[in-house]
């Protein structure tokens, strides 16, 4: 059984209490991510992430660090292509700082001139960060050929010039805009008095009184485009994409298990042959990935320059197999068997409870236990699945290669020129 109030001005609020645990998790999760921004406005999500840590109007930044570590609380944030969330964890007895220590930083953040301009220079560093590591790149260059010119075809991070040219002022109206409490949902999972909960975010949220409309998100269509990067790197990386489908979607079980049996798993048919057999790549597998409209089966292999040719045709190979033999009996029940075990294994702690209870809220409205999650992966067929990898595999390929000779690959068995 969940906890849930609805706040005057609009705030979700949803627990779960776990009696169990002397520690409780809470997050604030704002429908804010690089999925609702402009092209010109692309990395304030993240950006904003950052500055809430920076001051508000009665803490310092050395004040949220010190008045979290003096309680052993862990206090972190992370922002997506769909929404930024902001989570604190505490034992029980620390809930009412937990929740002022939130509302603080999501209400009266400063967003400091100073500080805005120093942490220009951080985000700055944290993106050529992740220029040193191939593999985030090429999903970010995936994403790209998937989506094209939708937002969801934007990195998270932004590019550098935006960093470098976005104004304080531009920053504090995007806020103003994303962070308003019909845009939120406070999640709690762990040990709590609901009654309490209740009386500090009345007390905490309730004055939050931010009206206005966020930005509409247009349709999502997959474009199955392809993007080369020569690069003197030691791997050759390859991300393809194929049709998936979108979180709501019935389908969302059926494809997660053949997910597991294709490449989710190191028992899963590409990391065996691609691994296992060949020896041609340390890192081979597969990923499906859902957003409100669209969705998308990732596909990926770090190989050597001189294997990156055959690595592609097995890659093919392993599609022909599964589209012309289907799948066995045993690869399906070995593969649910896993998508449940996986599912109930990660929800062992408050915390990714908390997690998976908030994300439902903020992107779907609803709630759904692990005894309904089970039923629905118990519900999925043989067939369902069948028709599912027939939806993916069948359709058109996008394609992102990034290393030394990408551009000579052959993708013409992708139906890709």
């Amino acid at each position: 059984m969940y906890d849930k109030l609805v706040l005057d001005n609009g705030l979700t609020i949803i627990g779960e209490r776990l009696e169990h645990f002397r520690s409780v998790s809470v997050g604030v999760w704002i429908g804010a991510g690089s999925q609702y921004e402009r092209p010109e406005e692309n990395g304030m999500s993240h950006f904003l992430e950052h500055m809430l840590f920076k001051g508000t109007e009665t803490r310092t930044a050395r004040d949220i660090a010190e008045q979290t570590d003096a309680v052993g609380a862990q206090l972190n944030a992370f922002t997506s292509k769909e929404c930024t969330c902001y989570y604190i964890k505490v034992i029980d007895e620390h809930i009412e700082l937990a929740l002022d220590m939130l509302s603080d930083m999501v209400l009266r953040a400063k967003l400091a001139p100073e500080e805005f301009e120093k942490e220009k220079g951080v985000i700055l560093e944290e993106i050529g960060m992740n220029e040193d590591s191939p593999e985030d790149v090429v999903f970010e260059m995936l994403a790209k050929a998937l989506f094209g010119e939708h937002s969801l075809g934007m990195t998270i991070l932004g590019p550098a010039d935006n960093i470098r040219a976005f104004k304080r002022d531009e920053l504090a109206a995007y806020r103003a805009r994303m962070y308003r409490p019909a845009n939120t949902v406070l999640a709690l999972a762990g040990h709590y008095d609901w009654s309490q909960v209740v009386e500090l975010a009345q007390r905490m949220f309730g004055s939050w009184d931010m009206r206005g409309e966020a930005s509409a998100l247009s349709r999502c269509e997959l474009q199955y485009g392809v993007m080369r990067r020569e690069k003197d790197i030691e791997q050759v990386q390859i991300c393809l994409g194929a049709r998936g489908v979108e979180i709501g979607s019935n389908d969302v079980y059926a494809l997660s298990i053949f997910n597991n049996l294709f490449g989710g798993a190191m028992s899963s048919r590409l990391f065996q042959r691609i691994r296992e057999e060949q020896g041609q790549a340390y890192s081979v597998y597969s990923y499906p990935t859902s957003y409100r409209d669209c969705g998308a089966l990732a596909i990926y292999a770090g190989t050597s320059p001189e294997h990156a040719q055959n690595v592609l045709e097995s890659l093919r190979d392993e599609i022909d197999r599964a589209l012309d033999g289907g799948i066995s009996e045993r690869e399906f029940t070995q593969a649910r068997e896993q998508l449940k075990g996986s599912y109930i294994l990660g929800l062992e702690s408050a915390s990714s409870r908390m997690s998976a209870l908030g994300r439902r809220m903020l992107l779907m409205g609803d709630t759904v236990n692990e005894d309904q999650v089970i039923s629905r992966i118990n519900a999925v067929t043989l067939d369902d699945v069948d028709r599912v990898m027939r939806q993916a595999l069948s359709g058109r390929y996008a394609a992102a290669l990034m290393g030394k000779g990408v551009n000579s690959l052959d993708l013409s068995m992708f139906g890709i020129e």
